[in-house]
């Protein structure tokens, strides 16, 4: 983790003589545009010290670069786009109140990185998708918080959460019976203009010893699951220790 806050800071250094790039890029995503735009300023270097400094003044370091730096094989991977930067705490507070914790990881926004706090020249800017927020154990605050460029044209591997719905009229739970969540999230290779905050699954028509696999779920058709398992299930609606005791009695000996 430590070298993705090392060397980035520099990269923004030359942008600011360049102002005439400060023009805010287009985005025809819908879900991009639906949420805030998150406002950041560079950051020069980094260490323990100065990013308890950056929140001890209400800020939160962050590093943005694009996810093909990850690659294992070098042939796949991009030019890094490699940023540090630091976000307004109350900014990411708001956000995570108004997305939801669970959705935050596959939610895309907007950024804007501008030459320092309340400055109007716009260093760059584009499409992020957030992939890890680092909180303190103890405390739970927000130590930082990683991002991908998320772009119109790319594609990134984001976990989707799972939400089940229609439990309230599902004849099995109706029964007694219990919703087993055998997977809370999948991972896809979405587009970025096409990733889903989250996939919902339809639970109101199953009966007890019923399942749902994933080869059943209706998502976009851009989406490429990285599994290999598509009859891997998501939930089956199970049976109770109560449900089975009660059926016992009511048998006859």
């Amino acid at each position: 983790m430590a070298k993705w806050w090392r060397s980035a800071g520099t990269n923004l250094r030359l942008a600011a003589f360049s102002s005439a790039r400060s023009e805010s890029c287009p985005f025809s995503s819908s879900r991009a545009a639906s949420y805030h735009t998150i406002q950041a300023i560079p950051r020069e270097c980094s260490g323990s010290r100065i990013s308890s400094r950056d929140r001890a003044q209400g800020r939160i370091p962050a590093v943005v670069f694009s996810q093909q730096i990850l690659e294992k094989n070098p042939v796949h991977r991009s030019p890094s786009r490699k940023h540090l930067l630091t976000t307004e705490q109350k900014q990411i507070h708001s956000i995570l109140k108004s997305v939801e914790l669970p959705f935050f990881c596959s939610t895309r926004f907007k950024l804007q990185i501008r030459a320092g706090s309340g400055s109007s020249v716009l260093l760059e800017s584009g499409s992020i998708l957030p992939v890890k927020i680092h909180r303190d154990e103890e405390t739970g605050k927000i130590l930082n918080i990683v991002f991908v460029w998320a772009d119109e044209g790319s594609e990134l591997k984001v976990d989707v959460p799972i939400v089940f719905k229609g439990e309230e009229t599902c004849p099995g739970l109706q029964k007694g019976g219990q919703l087993n969540r055998i997977r809370t999230s999948l991972k896809y290779l979405c587009p970025a203009e096409h990733i889903p905050s989250k996939i919902e699954v339809d639970v109101s028509n199953l009966d007890i010893g019923e399942r749902i696999f994933i080869r059943d779920l209706d998502v976009h058709p851009s989406l490429k699951l990285l599994s290999r398992n598509e009859v891997m299930p998501i939930c089956k609606i199970v049976t109770t220790n109560t449900e089975t005791a009660n059926t016992e009695i009511s048998e006859p000996s």
